[in-house]
């Protein structure tokens, strides 16, 4: 039997996964982070991607989760993700996530007007990290 932790992913609005896990990869912001059962206590933020979790006594069963951004907090036997926006792999919604780029897109090549640089930068980090969760998912099926 294979070792295992506790994973909990949690945003605002909900509780989106909970259980026992083998492996958790989170898109930390200087690279992807592995987390394995015993894995030493950490605390960082996370960016705009998508979580993979392979559960516990499964054959190669993985959950994805996509997150705009949050706190990984990794103990021996618990990680926890506070997402800001967490929805499950199998949730998102392509045309959504294809619109939103586009009018980030749009926002950051007009140079003229009143608009916020960093949040529409921010908007199309989402937009693209919402696209590869959906692009990691069609490849997996």
């Amino acid at each position: 039997m294979a070792m295992t932790m506790h994973v909990d992913v949690v945003s605002a609005e909900e509780q989106i996964y909970s259980g026992t896990a083998e492996f958790l990869a989170a898109p930390g912001e200087m690279g992807e982070i592995g987390v394995l059962p015993r894995h030493a206590p950490l605390l960082t933020r996370i960016k705009p991607g998508v979580l993979r979790i392979k559960v516990a006594n499964s054959n190669d069963e993985e959950v994805l989760v996509y997150v705009s951004g949050g706190i990984l907090e990794v103990q021996p036997h618990v990680v926890t993700v506070l997402a800001d926006t967490a929805i499950r792999g199998s949730d998102l919604d392509e045309a959504k996530a294809l619109e939103a780029k586009k009018l980030a897109e749009e926002a950051l090549s007009n140079r003229s007007g009143s608009i916020d640089y960093a949040s529409a930068q921010a908007e199309l980090a989402q937009a693209v990290a919402q696209l590869a969760a959906i692009k990691k998912l069609r490849n997996r099926a």
